[in-house]
């Protein structure tokens, strides 16, 4: 069988060494979910671009690593070599980073912010390791956590507040990954 029909993904770099982070990552989907932490803050009246790079970097931590090292020691889907240890330490300090970056978020937005950085790292858990039966896991739930939930981060994290502008755009931001999740969903299967 070619190299490219055993990878786990599309942009899964061959097992081994540095390649297995990067695959680790899921670039593609890291940046999708972290266009979302913009689209959220664009739709403030005024983008602070320190706001903005501090939500973005916690977006990373928390999803980008963290909740993809989780979902590596579920299971291996990926099929890196990665060891347990090394994913459990990198789940830690991803989702300690997101977190004492919201703390220090606080300071510059207030106390609105405390939500998010509960609920955030709530849900890296609760979908990845699939808690509480796995009742996160699911389409909704990948749309709440995923879609929804960076674009109101984003917005709050500009603004300290909630307009129905930023509503409305995560319910946009649900429902395109909802219809990514059930799109891509029979194509790894086939895969």
């Amino acid at each position: 069988m070619p190299e490219a029909e055993r990878r786990p993904a599309y942009y899964a770099a061959t097992s081994g060494g540095w390649r297995d982070w990067w695959t680790l990552l899921h670039p593609p989907y890291t940046a999708w979910h972290l266009s979302y932490v913009v689209v959220g803050a664009c739709l403030a009246p005024r983008v602070e671009t320190s706001r903005l790079i501090a939500t973005l970097l916690a977006f990373f931590l928390a999803v980008g690593v963290a909740a993809h090292a989780i979902d590596e020691l579920h299971g291996r889907p990926l099929g890196t070599t990665i060891s347990n240890g090394a994913l459990v330490v990198v789940t830690a300090v991803g989702l300690s980073g997101a977190v004492v970056l919201g703390v220090i978020g606080v300071t510059k937005v207030g106390l609105v912010l405390v939500p998010f950085i509960v609920v955030g790292p709530l849900l890296v858990l609760a979908y990845n390791a699939e808690l509480f039966g796995g009742i996160v896991h699911t389409t909704p739930g990948f749309a709440a956590a995923w879609g929804a939930f960076p674009v109101l981060t984003g917005y709050v994290a500009q603004t300290s507040d909630m307009a129905l502008g930023a509503v409305l755009a995560a319910g946009a931001a649900f429902a395109l990954s909802c219809a990514q999740r059930v799109l891509s969903t029979p194509a790894r299967r086939i895969r």
